[in-house]
């Protein structure tokens, strides 16, 4: 395992640690909403400090970007952190939540980790080195038409998020897949994209911090993921679809008639 990664794989398992110790005391917790169905906790501002000072330990240099406190440091290597993704799930009690750590040097993608608690899984990525899950190699679905594949997928949840745009294209994937499936925490979904359990997937609104580490192990595990035109803006452009080769292709023919870039 790359050194990175290794660093971050014992910073998601540290954050993993202090959500599960949690998981039995949601009805005490101090919890906050930043917007109407956007909450924050102790326990992801919690997770976030233990993951930031595992990774400052060993690259002090490095600069961060994570979803509760920001954006700091200056330097060609970011990390990129969501520490609790799915913390309505979490709040809720329901098991689908997830630690996503990313590091970016410059432009491109290097280290990736998708870490679940629960089911103590671990997905890594390092760019040209595959993806993994625990010690099993990772490859995308081998399905070749939609009407075989299970899709997944984000409902739009904020009050500046289009669902008049969305629930279109959410019937035409309804009427030509074996299912579609919401369970709520993003960055598990592109894992399991990576690990062939889903075989596409597509949400707009989402942030860098939800994909980014998602979008590596993709890559890796022989996937294509792009922006509702299939071009490159998917990693701050919150546009999202990601699928093996021919799905990925099928997906941007339903999208693209219900959807534009954004600006």
């Amino acid at each position: 395992m790359h050194p990175m990664l290794n660093i971050a794989t014992r910073a998601a398992r540290a954050a993993g640690n202090i959500i599960m110790r949690n998981l039995d005391r949601i009805d005490s917790l101090s919890i906050e909403s930043k917007q109407r169905n956007d909450f924050v906790s102790e326990v992801d501002r919690a997770a976030e400090a233990t993951i930031i000072d595992t990774l400052h330990q060993a690259y002090p240099d490095h600069a961060i970007m994570a979803e509760e406190s920001g954006n700091t440091g200056n330097s060609e290597y970011v990390w990129i952190i969501d520490p609790l993704d799915g913390t309505t799930n979490f709040l809720h009690g329901f098991p689908q939540f997830a630690v996503s750590i990313a590091l970016k040097k410059g432009s491109a993608l290097e280290q990736g980790v998708i870490y679940d608690p629960v089911k103590q899984e671990l997905f890594t990525a390092s760019r040209g080195r595959g993806a993994w899950l625990d010690n099993k190699r990772l490859r995308v679905s081998k399905r070749r038409t939609l009407q075989t594949s299970l899709i997944g997928t984000g409902l739009p949840y904020l009050d500046n998020q289009d669902i008049d745009q969305y629930l279109p294209v959410l019937r035409d994937f309804i009427k030509c897949t074996s299912g579609i499936r919401r369970p709520g925490a993003a960055a598990l979904d592109l894992a399991y994209v990576a690990a062939g359990r889903l075989d596409g997937f597509w949400e707009a609104g989402l942030n860098v911090w939800d994909v980014a580490a998602g979008g590596l192990l993709i890559r890796e595990a022989g996937g294509l993921i792009g922006d509702f035109n299939g071009g490159e803006d998917w990693l701050e452009g919150e546009q999202i679809v990601a699928a093996n080769p021919k799905i990925f292709h099928a997906m941007l023919q339903v999208i693209k008639p219900h959807c534009s870039v954004k600006d």
